[in-house]
Formats: C-alpha cells, structure tokens, sequence
C-alpha cells in the first residue's frame, strides 16, 4: 500500500537498511575541538569552548546574550524561574508540546495551563489565546490573573512545533496586553526565522535544546537566550550553582543550580553550529522533494506557513484519520523507515488531566493525523 513511498525514501538515503528518523551529522571540526579540550584536560564546565559557544551562538542568532546549559530542560527551567514564575501559579502553553515544556513548569510548582494551536502553524494560535484571556484573564497592578482559579498568570510558554515558526509576533503582542512574559520555547527550531527574525528571540527569554535528535547536538546540551543583561547575569550565577567569585573559597549566596554546560560538549557544538547552515540547506532540499513526491497524494506533507523560513527539524505528513495514521506506522515501521506520531497530548496525561484548557480541537485533529518521518541529512 505504501511500498512506493518506502522505496522512495530508500533511494534519498541511499540505502536498504533500516532508516532512523534523525541521526547527527559529525562532518566538521567536531572531532578536533573535542580532542582539543582533552588535550587541555579542561573537560567540564570551566573551559574556553563554553564561553566561546555561547559567544558564537548568541551571534548567530542575533541575540545579545546566550547561557549554556547542559540540556534544553534545565534551560527552560530557569528561563521560567527568571520570568517570574513561582509556585502555585499558572504558565499558558500548548497541548501539542514535547513533556519537557510541562516538566520544567512542574518544577517550579506552577500548573500548566492550555491553549489550543493552530493547524497550518501547529503552535499556540493566538487568536484562540486572545480570546480565551479575554474570557477567563483580568489584569491588577500590572499582572495578570485567572478569574476561576484566582492564581497568577506567571508566563507564556510557545513552542514552535518540528522546526515551523508559530505567529509568535501576534502571541507576544497579546501577551504584553495582558502583562504575561514570553519564555519561547525553540528547542527544535534553531535556524528557523520568522519574518526574517530568529525563532527563540521574539520573547523576553528563549530557549533551544541540543539533544542527541536537534539539528546541532552535542548529546545533550542547551541555552537560554535573552537581550536583558540582568537576566543573562542572573542566569549565569543561577546556572553554577549560585557561586560567588572566589580565588579559593566557596562561597553561595543563594540556591543555585548544577547546570553549566560543560566544556567538552561546547567543543561539540562549537563544531556543529559552523554546520548549522549546511543542515538547514540540506533539510530545506530534503522537505522540497518529499514535497513534490506528496504533492497529488491523498497523504499531505506539513510546508511552512507564509513569512517563516523553517529548518525542518523533523519532516511531517498529516494523514487522513487516526486509523489511517496507525497502518502507516505500522507498514513503514515493518519495513525498515522509523515513522513516528506527534506526543501524546499534555493535558491527556494523568499529571495535567486536571489543567485549566481553552477547547482543543485543532490539537486533537493534529495528533491523530501527525507523522514524522526520516528526516535526517541526506547524502
């Protein structure tokens, strides 16, 4: 039934054995950089390549601050922490996340608490956002509050969903209405802009993840993003434990946290992000040719949405139905090309069932119809 869409993806990866979904791509100083820091023996979070990294990183993405964490939770996690977040408040996010965006507002004892997305963007949709703060939001001396539950609004979470730019410009517009930081959620989509502009610094706060499956990866690893200089310094002494500079002593003047990124995972990216632009070429290839071969299928492949240039992180097919979705999983997994659905919907977890939610249907019409498959660099 699909045989010619397997054959189809065998010839791109020039292969018949089995076909991840995402594999990294070590071609570039990877190795060298890494060596170096052995060599060095500065193989933890003191090292040239951490700063360095976040240097590059932060000019790459036209930011003017970057902090390197050891993954994209930790990340997010204190981005949240910086935003105001606190116990027993609310963070607005999307349904259709990864769990890492619901864990790390769990952390802080915050409750998620959802909005719908859009189909063509498959992130938050901010006309569904603005009309649900108007119904169930109040503002009082410059915060924002939930009429039902009486708790502090604390923060907006976006996540632009596989690589595809949510309108993120009209979600932090709303949200400056109604006083709700932004902490952007870019964990997959670094490379991809939007209106020109780089996803991860529309919010007050960004961050980006760089796990083993991200288009850069260091196998694990992450950063927060941010043009305040007092959140970056505050994110940096948060990140190392909340150390007070010391020839010798040491000296913490607050609870800090252990999430430096080290050394010889920087020298990893460092290699990776002079890559970066080569991957995002080559996955925008890939995208246009399983664009084409879908193209008068009954099978739709997910293109970006206008004014967004998107990495393609993961490549998406929406199929007809669930029951559709599930014997193409089946037959592609049979034969040899990982194919996987979109996340279990947050608030269909046991931890979240009880989570304040606008209606979500888009989010129930996309997980039933989602598929990623092989989207890897191509030879």
């Amino acid at each position: 039934m699909y045989k010619h869409i397997v054959n189809f993806i065998q010839d791109l990866y020039k292969t018949k054995e089995f076909i991840p979904l995402h594999v990294p791509a070590f071609t570039g100083n990877e190795k060298k950089y890494v060596l170096d820091t052995i060599d060095s023996t500065f193989v933890s979070s003191i090292g040239e390549y951490v700063n360095r990294f976040e240097k590059e990183f932060a000019e790459k993405i036209d930011s003017k601050y970057a902090i390197a964490t050891v993954n994209g939770t930790s990340a997010l996690h204190i981005a949240l922490l910086l935003a105001g977040v606190e116990e027993n408040t609310e963070v607005i996010t999307q349904p259709l996340t990864f769990i890492a965006t619901c864990n790390a507002i769990n952390y802080l004892g915050a409750k998620p608490h959802f909005v719908d997305v859009d189909k063509d963007s498959m992130g938050l949709s901010p006309t569904i956002l603005k009309e649900h703060l108007r119904k169930h939001a109040i503002v009082k001396n410059g915060e924002c509050y939930n009429k039902i539950t009486k708790r502090k609004i604390s923060a907006c979470v976006p996540m632009h969903t596989f690589g595809h730019a949510s309108r993120i410009d009209e979600i932090v517009a709303i949200c400056d209405t109604f006083c709700i930081p932004v902490v952007e959620d870019a964990a997959e989509s670094l490379g991809s802009l939007y209106k020109n502009k780089n996803l991860g610094t529309f919010g007050e706060l960004g961050v980006f993840s760089f796990n083993g499956n991200k288009i850069i990866t260091a196998g694990g690893g992450g950063v927060i993003v941010t043009d305040n200089v007092e959140l970056a310094k505050r994110a940096k002494h948060l990140t190392t434990t909340a150390k007070v500079p010391h020839r010798y002593e040491y000296v913490h003047d607050e609870i800090g946290y252990n999430y430096r990124m080290p050394n010889l995972n920087a020298a990893l990216l460092v290699g990776q992000l002079e890559k970066l632009d080569f991957f995002v070429q080559n996955k925008r290839e890939l995208a246009k040719k399983y664009e084409n071969f879908f193209k008068d299928s009954s099978i739709k492949f997910k293109t970006e949405i206008e004014n967004c240039y998107s990495n393609y992180w993961l490549n998406v097919l929406f199929l007809e139905n669930k029951k559709e979705r599930d014997t193409f999983l089946d037959y592609m997994n049979d034969n040899g090309i990982m194919s996987r659905p979109v996340w279990q919907l947050m608030n269909t977890m046991k931890m979240f069932e009880n989570s304040q939610k606008s209606p979500l249907e888009n989010s129930k019409w996309l997980a039933d119809r989602i598929v990623n498959i092989p989207s890897s660099i191509t030879p």
